[in-house]
């Protein structure tokens, strides 16, 4: 007979693990591999609210936590710790993209719970349309697989410095940073 304690992973938990694993900077959980527990009733909204239990997680500092042991493998979403791997919903991207500044030849995104990123290679800025209504979603890649949606209204900052350029041999409405351009629309869906 075993005497191994089965735990039940919760928010709590969670939080404790997380906790005991930052030291400076992001935790390395793309190198740990624990066994999944289950999913956990935790959801991030597209708006970048965290619930839990279906209620806002109203601690800023708890969600930040949270953040820094997201993991998305494929196309689920998981928190991660060196002994623990839940499943939480995510409504659209982890994060939101809530500001940015021009910094040098980039653009410098700063997220809902303080992750700071200039786009360029390494951190892209996609655009997905709604089929339908052609509505636009920007996002902008934050680390490892995971993207924030960049706010409305630093997107309408972004159109008024945007640019038409060749990509893919047509011509495009986009951004540049860090000496890369990143297409929008097409420029004749403009005119």
């Amino acid at each position: 007979m075993s005497t191994q304690k089965i735990v039940t992973p919760s928010a709590e938990s969670l939080a404790a693990s997380a906790r005991a694993a930052k030291k400076g900077g992001l935790p390395p959980v793309h190198l740990w591999n624990p066994p999944f527990c289950g999913d956990l009733d935790m959801r991030i909204a597209r708006d970048g609210t965290w619930f839990y239990l279906g209620t806002p997680i109203g601690r800023v500092e708890l969600v930040k936590l949270f953040s820094t042991i997201l993991r998305k493998d494929g196309d689920k979403y998981f928190l991660v710790t060196p002994v623990e791997k839940v499943g939480i919903t995510v409504d659209d991207a982890p994060f939101v993209a809530v500001d940015f500044n021009p910094v040098g030849d980039g653009l410098e995104f700063e997220t809902n719970v303080g992750d700071r990123m200039v786009a360029g290679p390494d951190h892209p800025i996609r655009v997905e349309r709604d089929p339908q209504t052609g509505e636009p979603s920007p996002y902008v890649l934050v680390r490892a697989n995971l993207e924030a949606l960049i706010d409305r209204k630093s997107f309408y900052r972004l159109v008024e410095i945007g640019e038409h350029a060749e990509h893919d041999g047509a011509k495009w409405f986009g951004l540049r940073s860090r000496d890369v351009f990143f297409p929008i629309i097409p420029s004749g869906e403009l005119e």
